[in-house]
């Protein structure tokens, strides 16, 4: 009875205004077109066109023939397609397609990208994330790119934005997918993408009209309620309505709520409401597009009427689209009873159908065209769309806390940070970028007072909250959590992270003894990535808190952290680069390992301060045991020269303690009143000293066999043997000495020339050891490495690192007679205890490219100045080239005819080292590229240098620069 009198009155209603004659159409072609389709129609496919069904691309066959039915026998409308995949759900679009007579229009809820119901597609930050992001334009850039990705799949309706005001932290239903609670950042981000999408081809469907916001029920499960007067309904909920219409919002969804104020029959959700739809959304209002149902199985309204009544009381309350229809034939048998009895009208019916038939024209379905399959998960995960996600987590992601500016971490070598991972999902990802940035140690332990014992040592600790993203999950703490977070903050500096909802927060009752605290919002890669970045200074933070957080954070709060020059990371084509293009680096690189040129390598590409490119490639031997990883530490060769001994020559000529002109016999007493004496510091950098380009060492302290003889060596240390050259191997004390004396009465080369020699970076070491009064080592790691972040950079690795993270460099046959791992290759470096001014060093390419970046900002790396720009400059410089000579001061310069260290492609101004064990450092100022290249090409055996002959090193740098996107 309830349903017929209901029925009545809505008829009543619609009878006493004037008929509604559909007449807003764009062109006389749509009219044409639309009238031509409509006359075609019966009175059951005219009702049909009403309908929108549910469609999965997860579910059996028979669900499969349960759609074909309604499309091709009821001649529904259309369809909205819940879980799935891209694929599967694209070629049931097709198949339903063409069965329709009418195209069918296809909606879907793809609120933060299609990824909310179909799996391997794209996925965005949350609104409630987005309320964080100050630029409008990336917001409207992503309602663009998720228009695009709909329309390739063949949609035309994205049941978004979501335009609630989310003024009720307990609403559960809404909360991450709103915007935030200020009515005014809820607009502007609900204009900007809707903007978006329907500049990106497809339709917008703002939702929950009047405002789902301020509820505590779930619509799916009750009926939430709205107890406000109308003034407040329209300055808070509706009012971002009106700008989305002004703004030219295609159309609405309309909520299942109680709202006394526009609907006063006790029970009538504003789904099936008169008044709500007609009056106020049509009429007050005067939005013309097309008005969608919620889902009409939810139990906010189902639990009003039955399938089929409920139906055709939404559709007399002025609704155009039926959503989720749950029994579509009788639903059709209501519709003709009700016109039967005059409650349905003509006109009623030919201003929705119209309508519909209208907008499916502007779709484009006048001219359907199935779903092109080709390329489809390539499309749909196209690199731009991670171009434009880097972006918004790095607008978004927000400090809301920075007492005594913790953050930005500078003083690295100051700093010891500890990291405790909290919440239950995986926090691995920024634990691995914090890592990238310090020596950062996890604290592991399953009791606070353990834990407690092992953060003594520490300075700073950085807590990371970890909930998966999940939109209607719980993110709370756990009152253990909240009891270690507590007890730490008071005895340490604490940086408090949290990946999860802001409404998180609000269990934290004081604040006081938490130094900093970041919100994360959602906890993936690029926000761990983000998050990291601001802890030491990559980025700064620009995010605004969307709602509050009790009394302790408004919104709107946020800070405004330090940049510094560190490295930072994202993608290519965010620096201007393709990153197709440097894909045919992975080739290359597996080529270098197919044809055994090297059985493992590592490969970075930063540009303009962003590393865009950290790859590693193969095994640390061809047995194929050790997989390379990017934390593995490779010997790097004669890249040391330019990574250790000559950043220290640059701060002393810096400081005025070095001179160009110096001559050697002041710099070393032991070459006074020899034939060197009066060569230069200018002549030893550019390897024009005259020198031998080498000298074997090792031969003398061989035995008659060719093994380490007594008189040199023991397998055990002592202050008489105190070099390890190997595993068991220790040199005499005073071989070092002997070789410098060795080199002293070496004869020079007859004329003055370029020819590349050890013999001045072996030099350079003693005499910046003899002026600092430190081993080069040590100087180097205290003045360098530490403030650098640079700490998988070290001499000696096996003194700091596991030998399981060191590839071996060769299987010595010649002087050693083992296996030669985590000790420096070159003979001569290893017979000076692994320290020498032109090898040793051991590092990994982010560490490498830390110096070289820092080479490229001219002697400026993360707000410290190791040198001046004019100190760069002079040692940057080729002084000799007119003569042949291309070296720079220390660092290798670009092949001036004939082949040499690059691709030949780089500009003059570029410069870097290559290494005997198959690697490569270089940096470009004009187009702001690092790119550094290691691996371990002289194992097992050195002899033959594949590595080079395939110019696998120069062709990888062609390809980057083939990147740059002119």
């Amino acid at each position: 009875m309830r349903f017929y009198i209901v029925t009545l009155l809505l008829a009543l209603q619609a009878m006493a205004q004037s008929p509604k004659v559909f007449n807003d159409y764009k062109s006389p072609a749509e009219k044409s077109w639309t009238d031509s389709v409509y006359n075609s129609l019966s009175f059951d496919e005219r009702v049909g066109q009403l309908f929108m069904v549910a469609a999965y691309s997860n579910k059996d066959s028979a669900h499969v023939r349960g759609v074909d039915k309604l499309v091709s026998e009821y001649k529904v409308g259309g369809l909205i397609f819940f879980q799935g995949g891209p694929v599967r759900q694209a070629k049931l679009t097709n198949r339903f397609q063409k069965k329709a007579k009418t195209p069918l229009f296809i909606g879907i809820d793809a609120e933060w990208g299609l990824s909310m119901r179909l799996d391997s597609t794209y996925r965005y930050p949350w609104n409630m994330t987005l309320g964080a992001v100050q630029d409008l334009q990336l917001i409207k850039k992503m309602g663009y790119q998720m228009g695009q990705q709909n329309k390739r799949m063949g949609i035309h309706f994205n049941f978004a934005p979501v335009a609630d005001i989310n003024t009720n932290p307990n609403n559960p239903i809404i909360g991450n997918r709103s915007f935030g609670e200020d009515k005014f950042k809820v607009t502007d981000r609900s204009v900007a993408m809707m903007q978006g999408i329907q500049e990106g081809g497809i339709y917008a469907t703002g939702k929950h009209f009047p405002g789902h916001g301020d509820t505590a029920t779930d619509s799916h499960l009750g009926l939430p309620s709205l107890p406000y007067d109308k003034q407040r309904l329209y300055d808070v909920e509706m009012y971002p309505y009106k700008k989305l219409f002004d703004a030219g919002m295609a159309s609405i969804m309309v909520a299942h709520l109680s709202v006394p104020a526009i609907e006063p029959t006790p029970g009538v959700p504003t789904s099936l409401s008169y008044n709500t739809i007609t009056n106020i959304a049509q009429g007050e209002m005067g939005f013309k597009g097309l008005i969608f149902t919620d889902a009409l199985n939810m139990k906010g309204a189902a639990n009003y009427l039955q399938p089929g009544e409920i139906d055709l009381e939404a559709f007399l309350a002025g609704n155009d689209v039926l959503l989720f229809a749950e029994n579509v034939p009788v639903a059709i048998e209501k519709f003709r009873q009700a016109y039967a009895d005059s409650v349905l009208t003509d006109a009623r019916l030919e201003f929705s159908v119209k309508k519909i038939l209208a907008y499916k024209y502007r779709a484009g379905l006048n001219k359907y065209k199935p779903v092109d399959l080709k390329n489809l998960y390539a499309d749909l995960n196209a690199a731009e769309y991670d171009d434009l996600n880097y972006q918004l987590y790095e607008g978004a992601v927000t400090v809301l806390k920075n007492d005594q500016e913790l953050v930005p971490v500078m003083e690295l070598e100051e700093e010891k940070v500890a990291f405790i991972k909290m919440g239950d999902d995986d926090g691995t990802g920024y634990l691995e970028m914090l890592q990238k940035y310090a020596d950062v140690t996890e604290i592991k332990e399953d009791t606070l007072a353990k834990a407690q014992e092992k953060l003594k040592e520490y300075t700073t600790v950085v807590i990371g909250y970890h909930k998966a993203d999940g939109a209607w999950k719980k993110h709370d703490f756990s009152a253990k959590e909240l009891e270690w977070i507590n007890t730490i903050a008071k005895d340490k500096k604490v940086v408090l992270t949290v990946f999860a909802k802001p409404y998180t927060l609000a269990a934290i009752k004081d604040f006081s003894n938490i130094e900093t605290v970041i919100l994360g919002y959602q906890n993936n890669t690029i926000a761990q990535t983000v998050a990291a970045e601001i802890v030491f200074g990559a980025v700064s933070s620009k995010g605004k808190l969307p709602v509050s957080i009790g009394s302790a954070f408004k919104v709107n709060d946020g800070l405004h952290t330090k940049q510094t020059d560190r490295l930072g990371f994202t993608t290519p084509g965010n620096v201007g680069m393709s990153p197709a293009v440097l894909t045919n680096i992975d080739m290359i690189a597996q080529r270098a390992i197919s044809e055994k040129m090297t059985p493992g390598l590592q490969v970075l590409v930063a540009r303009h301060g962003k590393v865009i490119y950290q790859k590693s490639f193969g095994y640390h031997t061809y047995e194929n045991d050790t997989k390379v990883k990017n934390t593995d530490i490779y010997d790097v060769a004669s890249l040391t020269k330019m990574l250790a001994t000559l950043p220290n020559l640059m701060q002393q000529y810096d400081k005025g303690e070095l001179r160009l002109d110096e001559k050697l016999g002041k710099l070393l007493p032991v070459f006074d009143n020899t034939d060197k004496e009066k060569i230069t510091v200018k002549d030893m950098l550019l390897h024009q000293a005259r020198f031998q380009p080498w000298m074997p060492f090792y031969q003398q302290t061989l035995d008659a066999q060719k093994h380490p003889d007594s008189l040199y060596y023991r397998t055990t240390y002592s202050i008489e043997f105190p070099h390890q050259v190997a595993n068991n191997l220790f040199l005499r004390e005073d071989y070092p000495t002997v070789m410098i004396q060795e080199i002293a009465d070496s004869k020079l080369l007859p004329k003055k020339e370029y020819k590349y020699s050890d013999f001045s970076f072996i030099l350079f070491k003693e005499y910046l050891e003899g002026k600092t009064k430190k081993s080069l080592d040590v100087l180097a790691d205290q003045q360098f490495y530490k403030p650098l972040g640079a700490y998988s950079t070290t001499y000696n690795p096996l003194r700091k690192f596991d030998m399981s993270v060191i590839p071996p460099t060769e299987v010595d046959n010649y002087f050693r007679y083992q296996t030669i791992q985590g000790y420096v290759h070159d003979m001569a470096a290893a017979m000076q205890d692994g320290v020498a001014g032109h090898a040793g060093l051991f590092s990994n390419s982010l560490d490498v490219a830390k110096i070289m970046q820092m080479y490229l900002q001219k002697g400026s790396y993360g707000g410290k100045h190791y040198f001046s720009a004019k100190t760069f400059d002079t040692f940057n410089t080729c002084y000799e080239c007119k003569e042949g000579n291309r070296r720079g001061l220390g660092f290798d310069k670009p092949q001036i005819q004939n082949p040499g260290p690059t691709c030949g492609c780089v500009s003059k101004a570029s410069f870097g080292h290559t290494g005997f064990t198959g690697t490569m450092a270089w940096a470009d100022p004009e187009t702001g590229i690092v790119y550094v290249f290691l691996s371990n090409r002289t194992y097992p055996e050195a002899t033959e240098n594949k590595l080079s002959k395939g110019n696998i090193r120069e062709d990888i740098q062609k390809v980057i620069e083939e990147a740059i996107i002119k």
